[in-house]
Order: C-alpha cells, then structure tokens, then sequence
C-alpha cells in the first residue's frame, strides 16, 4: 500500500508527540491526559490514543489515581540496552587501545542492532587518518564483525536477522548456502574475515566478545589495507585479536569452559 505525503507528515507528526508526552512526564512525573493534551496543543481524545499507544508499548504506567501516568518499564528496559552499551565501550576500551597499538590498524568494537552491526568504538593504531565508523550501522553478510556477531544464532532468528544479501562488490557473499559455511568456520575457529566483502581494498578479522553466559554480546575488528592483510599478517593477528577479545570478556564476567 503506498503512502501519502500527507500519511507520512502525519505519521511523523504523532511520533513527535508521542515523544513529547515522554518528555513531559519525565519532566513532572506524572500528568493526566487533561494536561497532556493542553501541553501538547491537542484534543484530549488525541492524547489519550497517543498514551495508549504507549501504554501497550509499557512505556508509559497509569498510577493508582485513575487517569494519571507515568513513565514505565518499557523506558527502563530501553535506558538499560544503552547503559549496556556504553558499558560494554568503557571496559574494552583499554583493550581496543591496546590492540591498536600492537597491531598499528585500526580497531573496532560492534555490537548487533537489529538487521546491522551496530560500530560503538574505534581506535586507529597509526598516524594515519581513517573513516570514523562509530555510529554506523554496517551490513552484516558482508564484515567479519557481522559474521562474527550471528555466527552463533539460529534459524529462523539469523535468516530475519541478516535480510537481503545485497552485493557492495565482486566479492560480497550473497549466497546463503557460502554465508552458512562461513558463520560454520567462525564459529569452529573462532573468528572471521572478510576480505574486499564491504569495501575493494579493505579486509578486516573479527572475534567474538562473550557475557557471563557465554553469549556473543559484542565482536571485536582489526582492520587495513587488504596488501596488508597477506596470509602471514592476518596469522600474526589472530592470536594478538583472540587475546584481546578473551580480555574483554573476561571483563564482562566470562569464564573459558577450560579455564
């Protein structure tokens, strides 16, 4: 079904002031839909859908009066991912710095957001200028930090996650069954590579970052000009990568089963 202008304005429109309500009880606490509409310049049956349609989202909680609200749990939830992230920057951070060092390239940390790899960090380890990634979202058939970030999810989960396959060069994978064998080699030895996949020229490897469960909350890149990523470099790499991973994770509290 094709949408209008005037569907798209309005749509946009509700958004805006289903986040001003947000804001608005942020800033007094609790507020009834009477107040809420006369803020917001609106009908008050127009507030009240707004807040519903919160409400359902549990982003907003009526309080015991009946007809009040208040911020909700949805909003905690939401607070508590981005906390996590920023977290999840600071205690590698050393790590990637150190990395870097190491290795003179450049380094990254991701993360997975929805259908991308979400980039929450970069350090470069020379002098020389490189693209900022942070607060891009990457393709994720097409990096070793995609690779690595669903090479432990499951069908139907890493089918809705990856999307369309779409080629960015000669080299992007964009068949399943390829992609399925690669995600089956990460996660046998431990990390990805991704050669001229995103961008000609590039090459990156990436292992996995592990919580206390086990689970891969975050991947970890080294990445450079692909004469520069021979067999040899890229073997020189690895362990210097799979270290720093395993000293990330074990900042978040993972234990190595043979450990």
């Amino acid at each position: 079904m094709r949408t209008t202008t005037r569907d798209g304005a309005s749509t946009v429109q509700s958004v805006d002031r289903a986040v001003t309500i947000l804001e608005l009880l942020a800033l007094h606490g609790e507020a009834g839909t009477t107040q809420l509409a006369r803020e917001l310049g609106v009908h008050k049956s127009t507030a009240s859908r707004l807040v519903s349609a919160l409400e359902r989202r549990r982003l907003v909680e009526q309080v015991e009066e009946r007809g009040r609200y208040r911020l909700g749990v949805g909003v905690l939830k939401l607070a508590g991912a981005t906390n996590a992230r920023l977290d999840l920057a600071k205690e590698a951070r050393p790590v990637v710095r150190r990395l870097a060092s190491e290795t003179g390239e450049t380094v990254n940390l991701a993360v997975l957001s929805g259908g991308a790899a979400l980039y929450v960090d970069q350090v470069s380890g020379s002098s020389l200028s490189s693209y900022n990634w942070v607060g891009q979202h990457i393709p994720i058939h097409a990096t070793s930090n995609g690779k690595v970030l669903v090479s432990e999810l499951e069908d139907p989960e890493l089918t809705r996650t990856l999307g369309e396959l779409t080629a960015y060069t000669p080299s992007t994978i964009t068949d399943r069954r390829r992609l399925d064998a690669q995600l089956a080699e990460t996660r046998e030895r431990g990390w990805a590579l991704a050669t001229d996949e995103l961008d000609v020229g590039l090459t990156a490897l990436a292992a996995p970052v592990r919580d206390a469960h086990g689970d891969v909350v975050a991947s970890v890149s080294v990445s450079g000009p692909t004469f520069r990523f021979g067999a040899e470099r890229v073997a020189e790499l690895v362990p210097l990568l799979l270290t720093a991973t395993a000293d990330v994770s074990e900042r978040l509290a993972h234990q190595p089963v043979n450990r």
